[in-house]
């Protein structure tokens, strides 16, 4: 069973986790960088949500612009998973794609819209 915790993020910027397992963690199994889902689904009734990323059981960050489920070693120069330290510098780093799998055990959200009040 797939146990996936959440990083849901309010545009205050405070930032909620959750824990969720089961069928619950199953409707994002598929999903993609972007992708926007209900609350409801989460037990947040009220809230739209939108998923920004996440990481694997190894700590590798997924990244938007790679495509599927997979880990692979791409060439970067800046973005997600790698950061400068000389303008100009590549490297080749190892990222994961953009659909949420099995192997993914964390996932980040954003809030979008909020019909109720301070969550």
């Amino acid at each position: 069973m797939a146990k996936i915790r959440l990083s849901i993020s309010n545009p205050d910027g405070k930032t909620k986790s959750l824990e969720v397992e089961g069928p619950s963690a199953q409707q994002f199994i598929g999903r993609r960088i972007g992708d926007e889902l209900e609350g409801s689904v989460l037990g947040l009734s009220g809230m739209r949500l939108q998923i920004m990323g996440g990481s694997d059981k190894d700590g590798f960050p997924m990244r938007r612009d790679v495509h599927g489920g997979v880990r692979r070693a791409i060439m970067i120069s800046g973005g997600t998973g790698f950061k400068t330290r000389i303008k100009g510098e590549q490297k080749r780093k190892r990222i994961r794609g953009n659909v949420i799998t099995d192997d993914i055990v964390q996932v980040n959200l954003k809030v979008l819209k909020s019909s109720v009040g301070n969550q």
